[in-house]
């Protein structure tokens, strides 16, 4: 595995994508490693040359004897794009990633292009709060620390539907030492970039998650009030948007990175995505294997518009597009794709009383017939779903 050995710190990373593609460096979270960018990797090695690599003190990277800050954590980007013999690239962060990123912006304009700030802020909690983070992660209370980092961290309704999701999420914070997830709580505690945010000149999209306690979404405003030109995108999730809502999270970042201008086939990955994340992918999979010569363009071209284009826009949440599509084939008369979405609803976090209402309210525009055959179907499918379920 390839690690750069700068002053103070060996830094693990990895680098994917086509050789001569502009470069993008991605910066994980506080807890995590360079594997939580997973759900975004298909789509971005279409056009980008990705560096992941492991903050100090986590993942694969070691950790110095003295205590470090933001500007460190900086360095170490400078630090490996020197190494790698790379002048300048495109750069996303989240959280803590997001902090380095600012602190990039400010101090290191030449070296960033294009900027994404992912569920960040320039201030970040308060002091009493990361010390009593500190002295929990290295006392005996680590194992309740992190159940409450991961009730922050997802949606409710996101741990419910998706655990398969957050298992590795759990696994890389298990795996992260005590000492470097401590040292790296104290950089976020002292940095406070607030009054040197507004030089930034680079373009600069936000990320925010809606419901994140972590980061909350008026951290994401502030940001983007402060810097001139920067964009701001709310999405339906809590603190690790990039995985809680990956399709979304990755068709911004790639539209934003590519001006809009995102290839065929990197749309197509955003799309499989989304696709997978609503329908199921033991459905998407029989869907792929049932292929032919006849539908195969007909599954890219859904793939990419459907799924890739309209499912992945961030203004309206999944909850919201399932419920419409359900009295959208209600009015249609489609009994085929009513039955796949009333499956899939539950993967949107839809309620079978939300599904009761919308069926309800097809009645009065619909008919009464059109909502007579929905509510059969609907019966049908909650017998299948509990029997499935018990």
């Amino acid at each position: 595995m390839p690690f750069a050995d700068l002053s103070d710190v060996r830094l693990h990373y990895r680098l994917d994508g086509p050789e001569h593609a502009p470069v993008l460096v991605l910066s994980n979270s506080l807890g995590t490693n360079l594997d939580m960018w997973a759900p975004q990797m298909p789509a971005l090695t279409e056009q980008f040359r990705v560096l992941r690599y492991d903050t100090r003190g986590h993942g694969e990277s070691s950790l110095p004897a003295q205590s470090f800050g933001v500007a460190q954590l900086g360095d170490d980007v400078i630090g490996l794009l020197d190494h790698l013999g790379i002048a300048h690239a495109h750069f996303c962060g989240l959280s803590m990633g997001g902090m380095t990123g600012l602190w990039l912006a400010i101090n290191a304009p030449s070296r960033v292009d294009r900027m994404v700030l992912a569920n960040t802020g320039a201030k970040i909690g308060s002091t009493e709060f990361w010390n009593a983070r500190i002295a929990q992660a290295m006392s005996g209370g680590r194992p309740a620390m992190l159940d409450a980092v991961i009730e922050r961290w997802f949606s409710a309704r996101h741990r419910a539907l998706s655990p398969a999701a957050i298992a590795p999420v759990r696994r890389m914070l298990e795996d992260t030492p005590p000492a470097g997830y401590a040292a790296n709580c104290a950089a976020i505690r002292d940095t406070d970039l607030r009054a040197d945010m507004k030089a930034i000149q680079a373009p600069v999209l936000v990320i925010a998650g809606a419901l994140d306690p972590s980061t909350p979404p008026e951290l994401g405003r502030e940001i983007a009030a402060a810097i001139a030109g920067a964009q701001y995108v709310a999405l339906d999730a809590a603190h690790l948007s990039n995985i809680e809502q990956a399709g979304a999270f990755t068709a911004a970042l790639m539209n934003f990175l590519t001006e809009g201008a995102m290839s065929e086939r990197a749309r197509l990955a955003c799309g499989m995505s989304m696709r997978r994340a609503v329908l199921g992918d033991a459905y998407v999979e029989r869907s792929i294997a049932a292929r032919t010569a006849l539908t195969d363009e007909f599954q890219d071209f859904i793939t990419r518009m459907a799924w890739g284009t309209v499912w992945t826009r961030p203004g309206l949440p999944r909850h919201t597009r399932s419920l419409m599509t359900i009295a959208m084939m209600v009015a249609l008369n489609r009994p085929e794709e009513l039955r796949l979405h009333l499956n899939a609803a539950r993967n949107n976090g839809v309620t079978r009383d939300e599904i009761k209402e919308t069926l309800l309210q097809a009645a009065v525009y619909c008919g009464v017939p059109a909502a007579n055959a929905a509510f059969h179907l609907a019966a049908q499918v909650f017998a299948e779903q509990d029997a499935q379920d018990s």
